[in-house]
């Protein structure tokens, strides 16, 4: 069979985007600059950003959403935006996730508080790959999925079934993270880095999976990344793991080769919000990966499309095709590299 496309799973939710003039400390407050209501979660970014990035690439989801106002918004984001939804599913149990996902405009930081209704009814009996053709499935998010995060019959929990089911299937596996404590990261990962073929991170993720401090005084220590990826290499089977942070990325692959390549120098005043530039980062780098190219190219489409993410408040609203990503990075310019530090 000749594999081609990218299938999600996994979270989708109402992101309702505010854009304030500072964030402040409890009991104060802060200017609503600008709003919007978007799609947001893992199955949901990465497969719009990926129908942006190549309109002609099939792209798909598998989800659960709430029979309500929120869902049907979600559905006909899905439509609108190219995503196959034939097995994103309805519930009346349960409310579709939100999130009120704030950015402040001086740091460009963003601040998410949310609402887990759907999610938490998700469960392995929701994936089912028959028939479906697509090469990489993409899965997420670990932490906020109550009955995945258990376990499930035999597995240590239901992303490592969904995993299985996955590759079972012929489809190569990623999975993403969400921003929760290092320790439970590791708790509910380390079980699923038997059944992944990539793993695409930030630094304080794979710092918790590895057990490893890869961020000192707030800034990322690219070694103690690297470090830490060839910990989760050495505890899986993924060919590739990938390191974001932002001032570049580091690649560790299974032959023990290593990327470093500094990210996109974005001026300033083309910051609006950081809201849904990992997921931006992860989808360059797995259309990359699906299209052949070789790991620095795979890692300056990455970058690309995560400043090109910056523009908006929105996940996925400022994304362009892959082509416009690099040209937009280039003319804006790439930082400094980083360099091995001395041993």
């Amino acid at each position: 069979m000749t594999r081609k496309g990218i299938l999600t799973g996994g979270t989708w939710c109402v992101d309702r985007n505010l854009l304030v003039d500072n964030w402040p400390a409890e009991n104060g407050r802060a200017d609503i600059l600008e709003a919007d209501q978007a799609g947001g979660g893992s199955g949901c970014n990465l497969a719009i950003d990926i129908h942006k990035l190549d309109p002609a690439l099939p792209v798909a989801t598998i989800a659960l959403v709430g029979d309500d106002e929120d869902g049907r918004f979600l559905m006909q984001l899905a439509d609108d935006n190219g995503v196959g939804r034939s097995r994103m599913q309805t519930t009346g149990e349960a409310k579709t996730d939100y999130t009120i996902a704030f950015a402040s405009l001086p740091t460009g930081r963003r601040t998410h508080i949310s609402y887990f209704g759907t999610s938490n009814l998700l469960t392995p009996d929701h994936f089912d790959f028959t028939g479906l053709t697509h090469r990489i499935f993409h899965l997420g998010l670990p932490g906020v999925h109550e009955i995945m995060d258990a376990p499930w019959q035999d597995d240590a929990n239901g992303w490592v079934t969904t995993l299985k089911k996955a590759r079972g299937a012929g489809m190569i596996t990623n999975l993403e993270l969400a921003s929760i404590a290092g320790e439970r990261n590791a708790t509910l990962v380390r079980p699923c880095l038997p059944h992944l073929d990539l793993l695409v991170v930030n630094d304080a993720e794979i710092g918790g999976i590895a057990g490893i401090e890869t961020i000192h005084d707030g800034k990322t220590d690219p070694e103690a990344c690297v470090a830490a990826a060839r910990k989760a290499l050495r505890l899986g089977t993924p060919e590739l793991v990938a390191v974001h942070f932002p001032e570049g990325a580091v690649v560790v692959g299974r032959d023990g080769d290593v990327t470093r390549r500094p990210s996109v120098r974005v001026p300033p005043d083309e910051v609006a919000g950081a809201n849904g530039a990992g997921d931006a980062f992860a989808a360059g780098f797995l259309y990359g990966f699906h299209e052949g190219w070789d790991v620095e190219r795979i890692v300056a489409l990455a970058h690309a499309a995560a400043a090109a993410s910056l523009r908006q408040i929105s996940t996925t609203g400022a994304i362009e095709s892959w082509s416009d990503c690099l040209a937009l990075a280039d003319r804006w310019g790439w930082r400094e590299p980083f360099e091995r530090s001395p041993s």
